[in-house]
C-alpha cells in the first residue's frame, strides 16, 4: 500500500528528537507498579502460549524490547524512525531492530507470539487504526497475545509545536476513549481479556490505558 502521509511527519519528528527522547523517557524499571506488572504479565502469557517471538512495534530506543528479552521472551523491535533504530542497535547490539511501519509490517502471517504496541499508536489518525490493528492481527499466530498501551481521552487531539528537548515537531497526538479502542480491537478480530485505565499522576497529566488482547485459535474462531 502507499505509505500514509502522516508517517513522514512522525518519522521526521522522531528523528529530530531521538537523542533527547532517549535521555528523558523513563526506562521500564522506572514505570509505575501497575505498568511494570502488565509488562511482566504479557511476557508470561507469551512464554506460556509459546507461539513465536514478540514484535515491539514503535520500539523507539529499544528499552522496552530489551526489557522483554530480560523477561525471557524472544523479542525484536520495529520503528518508523531510522534514528531511533540506530540508537536501539547501538544500545542493544544483541537484539534485532529494523525500520518499518505498523501500517504495512514486513512480517509474515501468523508468525508472532506477541505484539507489543507500547505508547506507539497515538500518532495514528483514528480512521487508520483499523489498518494498524489488522496488521497486528495478521502477523500474530492464533493464540498469540497483544499488549496495547497509550494515552486516552475523550476524542481530542493535540498538535504540539515542540517535542522532547524543545525541538520542533510536526506530529499529531490523538486521545481516543478507551471503549472506542476496545471496540476497534474487537472489530479487528481480537478478544480483549483485560483493560486498565489509570488516572493522571504526578509524572503524567493525562489518562492512560492498557489492553491485553488475544487472537483466537482456529478452533475458537470456527
Amino acid at each position: 500500500m502507499t505509505e500514509p502521509s502522516y508517517l513522514a511527519a512522525v518519522r521526521e519528528s522522531y528523528d529530530t528528537v531521538a537523542d533527547d527522547y532517549a535521555a528523558l523517557v523513563r526506562s521500564p524499571s522506572e514505570l509505575d507498579p501497575l505498568s511494570r506488572s502488565l509488562l511482566t504479565a504479557f511476557a508470561e502469557l507469551v512464554r506460556t502460549a509459546d507461539r513465536g517471538p514478540v514484535a515491539d512495534l514503535g520500539c523507539g530506543p529499544g528499552r522496552v524490547t530489551a526489557h522483554m528479552a530480560g523477561l525471557g521472551v524472544s523479542a525484536f523491535g520495529v520503528d518508523v524512525s531510522p534514528k531511533m533504530v540506530e540508537l536501539a542497535r547501538s544500545a542493544y547490539p544483541d537484539l534485532r531492530f529494523s525500520v518499518g511501519s505498523m501500517t504495512a509490517l514486513e512480517i509474515g502471517d501468523d508468525t508472532l507470539g506477541g505484539v507489543l504496541a507500547y505508547y506507539s499508536t497515538h500518532h495514528t489518525p483514528p480512521e487508520l487504526l483499523p489498518v494498524v490493528f489488522a496488521e497486528f492481527h495478521r502477523t500474530l499466530a492464533p493464540g498469540g497475545h497483544l499488549l496495547l498501551a497509550g494515552h486516552v481521552g475523550t476524542g481530542e487531539h493535540r498538535r504540539p509545536a515542540h517535542g522532547y528537548g524543545g525541538h520542533p515537531v510536526a506530529y499529531v497526538s490523538y486521545r481516543l476513549p478507551p471503549h472506542q479502542l476496545a471496540e476497534l480491537l474487537h472489530q479487528a478480530g481480537f478478544t480483549v481479556t483485560a483493560q486498565l485505565v489509570q488516572e493522571p499522576d504526578e509524572k503524567r497529566n493525562w489518562k492512560f490505558a492498557s489492553f491485553l488482547a488475544r487472537k483466537p485459535t482456529d478452533e475458537e474462531a470456527a
